[in-house]
């Protein structure tokens, strides 16, 4: 492919990358620009281009809030694990059956999401993480099972399903809800890659180029978050499920 009919999937990986290391929802914006750029390809080759390029973007992402963010290992962990496997299943799943189901639920979902949100004002303001113990890694890999699975299956929102998970469920504010859900992503995304890649379904040279622009988006971003603190990207995981809705009900009832 010609290198000017590679710009928008370098734009679309640079914004995605840093919507992505925020709250997440990035994929909204880089699937369908994979899917106009080769449109002959397979959906299953073309969300293993993506995993192969977005892995290194979250991971960049992660690196930074590590910096300066303290996780709760004890339930992170155990939801991050359980996303791996997940995801594995996910996108064995996704080379089998199609995702078109999922596509019209999603805006029904991110705005039960939106509307809890919106209803309780004070979630996420403050870090009150429930005490780690048994019940509360069982919670955690429950809910990264089933986010993972989702992920690997189809991906778009996972960051926002992340970040609400860690909030609602565990007490998290939402800064170390954030940088959570990095870790978790980045288990989804090496899972759903092994698989993809053991299937030939990677165009490679494009993942490196996903990858390039994603990991500068995804610095940027986090640096951002980081810099503007729960309140900035609580306003901004608000902002950007609102944005997911019209987009996806847009593909899935209007296109």
């Amino acid at each position: 492919m010609h290198l000017l009919g590679l710009l928008p999937l370098a734009g679309a990986s640079f914004g995605a990358g840093f919507v992505d290391s925020i709250v997440g929802g990035g994929g909204l914006l880089l699937v369908p620009t994979l899917f106009s750029t080769f449109p002959d390809a397979l959906p299953a080759t073309l969300f293993g281009t993506n995993k192969g390029g977005a892995t290194w973007g979250t991971s960049a992402a992660l690196l930074s809030f590590l910096r300066r963010v303290r996780l709760p290992w004890r339930t992170v962990l155990p939801a991050a694990a359980a996303a791996f496997a997940g995801a594995l299943l996910g996108a064995y799943t996704i080379t089998r059956i199609a995702s078109g189901p999922f596509r019209k639920l999603l805006p029904f979902i991110l705005a039960a999401l939106l509307g809890y949100t919106l209803w309780r004002k004070d979630m996420g303001h403050h870090h009150a993480p429930r005490a780690p113990g048994r019940a509360t890694a069982l919670l955690a890999a429950a809910g990264g099972s089933v986010i993972g699975f989702y992920d690997g299956f189809f991906g778009p929102g996972t960051g926002n399903f992340l970040v609400f998970m860690f909030v609602r469920g565990f007490g998290f504010d939402f800064m170390h809800a954030a940088a959570s859900a990095k870790l978790v992503n980045v288990a989804c995304n090496l899972a759903a890659l092994a698989l993809f890649a053991a299937k030939g379904h990677v165009m490679w040279r494009y993942a490196a180029l996903i990858a390039v622009c994603n990991i500068g988006g995804n610095v940027v971003g986090a640096r951002l978050a980081l810099r503007g603190g729960t309140g900035f990207v609580r306003s901004a995981f608000i902002a950007i499920v609102v944005a997911l809705i019209a987009k996806t009900a847009w593909d899935a009832f209007v296109r």
